[in-house]
């Protein structure tokens, strides 16, 4: 009897110590909520309240390099949309104080119908004012709809390691006709016009759609390589099936190739190059909970890689 009393107790006790140590936990667990919750909003003040040079700050010298950062794909709904930019630009260019306008481009491409607009934009607005140069600087990438645009340049400059080019279009999908059927399934499409459901992954490709489809992506490669043809013009030395292969090429290549006219930082060019080593950046400012919500977004991931990987590069 005295044993199971005595066992009793220590259950008791333990059982007690237990609820004791969950307690403890949600304490803890709601205090790191609250840091993170406190760490998000100070750094939402930070990084809309710190200070910085931007268009229309009284700071701004009178003469300065004009930034346009274009990173990530160009496409709508993305920071890098064509009607961003072009705003972008068109305060560059039209900044009295401006002695030049950089294009600091970090970004794979994205449509094409975004990127023409972008270099028609550059042309248009270097004919209105003849005396500011445009320099196209690569960051990582500049390829695709990005090189599109760098095209439009009056020079192009690169890291050795950068990735440029890709003078090319793709379109890309699946083809599960034949997953359907082993499957036992049945598909059904009910159109109005006979070529409305053409491509449809589902189905075998018919050759006269296919053959459409080629055609379309070779009328926007045609419209890419004169884009590139009339702006960089005598410049590209290398062999034409190669440049517009669709390939990519590191900045070292890119220079050996004329698609870029040599090394160079967004601090080296507007130094040396513009002349003019103050950069302000045009570009338009995003949303502030867009921005909130991507600088939370970044802390998160990299505090969830670093408890999670036991290697480091520091």
């Amino acid at each position: 009897m005295a044993d199971e009393e005595k066992w009793a107790r220590e259950s008791l006790r333990e059982i007690a110590l237990e609820g004791i140590r969950e307690r403890r936990r949600a304490r803890r667990w709601a205090i790191f909520m609250r840091l993170l919750f406190l760490g998000a909003i100070v750094s939402l003040f930070f990084f809309t309240l710190r200070p910085g040079l931007q268009m229309g700050d009284p700071a701004i010298s009178s003469g300065h390099t004009a930034v346009v950062q274009i990173n990530g794909p160009i496409m709508a709904g993305r920071p890098a949309n064509a009607e961003r930019i072009i705003q972008g630009l068109e305060a560059a260019f039209e900044s009295e104080g401006a002695r030049g306008v950089l294009l600091e481009i970090n970004s794979p491409g994205g449509s094409p119908v975004a990127s023409s607009r972008i270099y028609q934009a550059i042309d248009r607005l270097r004919a209105a004012h003849p005396d500011k140069p445009v320099h196209a600087v690569a960051g990582d990438i500049m390829a695709s709809g990005a090189y599109y645009i760098a095209a439009a340049a009056d020079q192009i400059h690169v890291d050795g390691a950068s990735i440029i080019g890709s003078i090319g279009v793709v379109s890309r999908g699946f083809g599960l006709s034949d997953a359907i059927q082993r499957l036992g399934i049945e598909r059904r499409v009910y159109t109005a016009g006979d070529e409305k459901a053409g491509m449809d992954p589902f189905t075998p490709p018919e050759p006269d759609e296919v053959e459409r489809l080629r055609s379309m992506l070779d009328g926007i490669h045609d419209q890419f390589i004169a884009a590139v043809r009339e702006g960089r013009g005598e410049r590209l030395t290398g062999n034409p099936d190669a440049l517009f292969s669709g390939r990519v090429w590191t900045g070292t290549q890119g220079i050996e190739q004329g698609l870029a006219d040599g090394y160079g930082s967004p601090e080296s060019v507007a130094r040396e190059v513009i002349g003019a080593p103050e950069r302000v950046n045009y570009t338009p400012p995003r949303g502030l909970l867009d921005r909130a919500l991507e600088q939370i977004g970044s802390a998160a991931v990299a505090a969830w890689v670093e408890l999670q990987s036991p290697l480091s590069l520091r």
